[in-house]
């Protein structure tokens, strides 16, 4: 069975982004464009079928696609985003997913970005961020009870999301910013720290075997490959402007 990576491509209104916890600076969006492609090829190396949807420019923050959905094996769950602005963004990715996975949606009040929501083996770890609120944990507790899932609220802190702290390597060990989340709330996992110089360094995606990673962390991409972790990396600096990193722009799932 093959991984799908649906992907969004950058909004020509990308230097319209929402943030939160960076200043705003100047976006190449040319250059975020191609550093996205790039992005995509190295998921196709990993032996991923990409398969990309549009953006207008009403969606500077789509191309950042994991808010809008948590897909699993199952099913996918659409989320209400945070931030009001990006509510529309779902029903592109809705559409998209509808021909792999049953369809479900946390309601309103509920709010929640899939960049809250790390999945590590049969275990679902939601942040509660100034983005995911309890009312759409409850939700989403209740949607994946029936399939097996045990789901856990962590705590984040000092950045966007829960993915901004910490990611899986593999379903038993985990890639941590112990400032941004706490490790005591990953009980029974191997925590590797990122380089205390390289704070958003946590974010890493896991496709088929091997890693993306971005290159503005090479301590932290040395610890990987000590640990014999395969890594690639990609350049991806344009987007991290918008608060973005490499788990934000795909949604990976089996086909």
């Amino acid at each position: 069975m093959s991984l799908i990576a649906l992907t969004r491509e950058v909004s020509p209104a990308f230097a319209n982004c929402e943030l939160t916890h960076l200043p705003r600076v100047s976006i190449d969006v040319s250059k975020a464009a191609a550093q996205h492609r790039g992005y995509e090829r190295a998921l196709e190396e990993l032996r991923c079928s990409v398969k990309r949807i549009g953006a207008g420019p009403d969606m500077p923050d789509s191309v950042f696609i994991e808010d809008a959905a948590v897909v699993l094996d199952e099913i996918a769950i659409i989320t209400r985003p945070g931030a009001a602005s990006r509510r529309g963004e779902t029903v592109g990715v809705a559409a998209a997913l509808g021909s792999y996975r049953p369809l479900l949606r946390i309601e309103p009040p509920g709010t929640m970005d899939g960049g809250d929501v790390m999945l590590a083996g049969r275990s679902l770890f939601v942040g509660c961020s100034s983005r995911t609120s309890i009312a759409a944990v409850e939700q989403m507790r209740a949607m994946v009870a029936p399939f097996g899932y045990s789901l856990q609220p962590v705590s984040v802190r000092g950045c966007l999301h829960l993915k901004s702290a910490v990611t899986a390597l593999d379903d038993h060990t985990l890639l941590i910013n112990a400032e941004w989340a706490r490790p005591d709330e990953f009980p029974g996992f191997d925590l590797v720290p990122v380089d205390p110089r390289e704070a958003p360094g946590a974010n890493i995606v896991r496709a088929n075997g091997g890693l993306v990673y971005s290159a503005a962390y090479p301590r932290t991409l040395e610890a990987l490959q000590r640990r014999g972790y395969s890594v690639t990396t990609v350049d991806v600096s344009e987007i991290a402007k918008a608060e973005g990193a490499v788990t934000c722009c795909s949604l990976l799932f089996k086909g």
